[in-house]
């Protein structure tokens, strides 16, 4: 590509993010008279281009060109934005504030990150785009989400740079920064499960508050669930949100997975697709033949969506299935690592998933691993079925137990081809 044709593309990626933005700025408020408005797509396009052209310039005059023409493009903004307020009483800042971001996305573009400039200036068109929504979310939180928030961004954003990266206690198996990382990567998985249920799941009956609930914990949907069909005489509609919700936890594993040990997948997902498929399947009948009414109006109790107590527990949980898996490891060899991978399924797959992966990367072999993520998983669905049971009454649960059951059972079976 010559260089005249580099001159062309940037220009146009400059004018594109001018448009964008021109083009939902004009569109919102396309009610108000020619001549009211601040600035409309022909203003928001100019500034995009004015943008490319002065970041060109740059390149040959020096930086400092740039800031002056941002200054000066800033100044006439405040100024026409003054003068608006004057005359409409209107002090909203949202498209004084976009017109000077367009300026500036459109000279990053052509300074040499296009890609980033274009994935921001789409960013900035959602947020613009879907004020009615946002505005609507904000007053549908509570108080106790908003500080459920603001720890999750203290854990993350606060603390977690500072914590050491290294291996510490028995086969250095203690890393306090990949372990409070997984805590922030589970938590955080949780959370948009949570939110997820509040914003859509009480619209959408049953079948996609299971859905985000699983994201969220299928076990808090399976409590629930138990509680609701106890006092109900459809049972087996619950139970299929239950075994909904149990598959959905393995798209929860499998992005656990994926974030630690990405290579893990490629032995893991024929495995977790198959219990994935048989169960939501089988969930989704079950929900079907046990029809339709006020039950579908339940809705699932998962209460703070972060709760610093339970991160700690969850860490300290890690830290020990961290140190078990290295210690059985090295104990019973490979049969250990089976025998705790169903132990910990009985409470929690979370922990012994994000270890497994962890210890993948090290010296236990992939195969093994899989085998252990799977085994978790399986011993984790099923025992949703005695807890229904459990809540609900055994005389009905059998079938969610024994379904349940065989619908693991082919995932361990190509679990157990893996290390044939």
């Amino acid at each position: 590509m010559d260089y005249s044709s580099q001159i062309e593309l940037k220009l146009l990626v400059a004018l594109a993010i001018g448009l964008l933005v021109g083009i939902e700025r004009g569109w919102s408020e396309r009610e108000e008279d020619e001549g009211e408005r601040i600035a409309g797509i022909r203003t928001f396009s100019i500034i995009g281009l004015l943008g490319g052209v002065w970041a060109m310039m740059a390149e040959f005059l020096g930086d400092w060109i740039l800031a002056v023409a941002f200054l000066s493009v800033s100044a006439l903004i405040i100024a026409a934005h003054i003068l608006d307020v004057r005359s409409n009483q209107d002090i909203g800042t949202t498209t004084a504030f976009s017109m000077m971001l367009t300026f500036a996305l459109a000279a990053w573009a052509v300074i040499g990150q296009p890609v980033i400039a274009i994935a921001v200036t789409i960013v900035v068109v959602f947020l613009l785009g879907y004020k009615p929504v946002l505005h609507r979310w904000l007053r549908v939180i509570e108080e106790k989400e908003l500080y459920a928030g603001i720890k999750l961004l203290i854990i993350s954003v606060a603390l977690l740079p500072f914590l050491p990266d290294q291996g510490y206690g028995p086969y250095n198996a203690l890393n306090p920064y990949w372990i409070w990382w997984m805590v922030v990567l589970i938590s955080g998985i949780s959370f948009v499960g949570y939110f997820a249920i509040k914003f859509t799941g009480k619209k959408k009956g049953t079948f996609l508050t299971a859905v985000t609930g699983g994201l969220a914990s299928s076990t808090a949907v399976t409590f629930s669930m138990a509680q609701f069909a106890k006092l109900s005489k459809k049972k087996l509609f619950f139970m299929g949100g239950i075994m909904i919700a149990s598959s959905i936890m393995f798209i929860r594993v499998a992005i656990e997975v994926f974030v630690v040990n990405r290579e893990l997948l490629q032995h893991l997902w024929i495995p977790l697709g198959l219990m994935f498929a048989g169960i939501l399947i089988g969930g989704y009948w079950f929900l079907i033949r046990g029809g339709q009414g006020k039950e579908a109006d339940q809705q699932i109790d998962i209460t703070n969506p972060f709760q610093l107590g339970l991160a700690l527990r969850f860490g300290v949980l890690l830290a020990l299935i961290l140190l078990l898996s290295e210690a059985v490891k090295e104990w019973f060899g490979d049969e250990g690592i089976y025998l705790l991978s169903v132990a910990s399924g009985l409470m929690d797959v979370d922990a012994i998933t994000v270890s497994l992966s962890k210890m993948a990367q090290n010296d236990l072999s992939a195969e093994v691993a899989s085998l252990g993520i799977v085994l978790a998983s399986a011993t984790n669905t099923v025992v949703k079925g005695f807890i229904f049971a459990v809540i609900a009454g055994w005389k009905d649960s059998l079938k969610l137990i024994l379904f349940l059951t065989a619908a693991v059972i082919p995932g361990i079976l190509a679990g157990l081809y893996l290390i044939v």
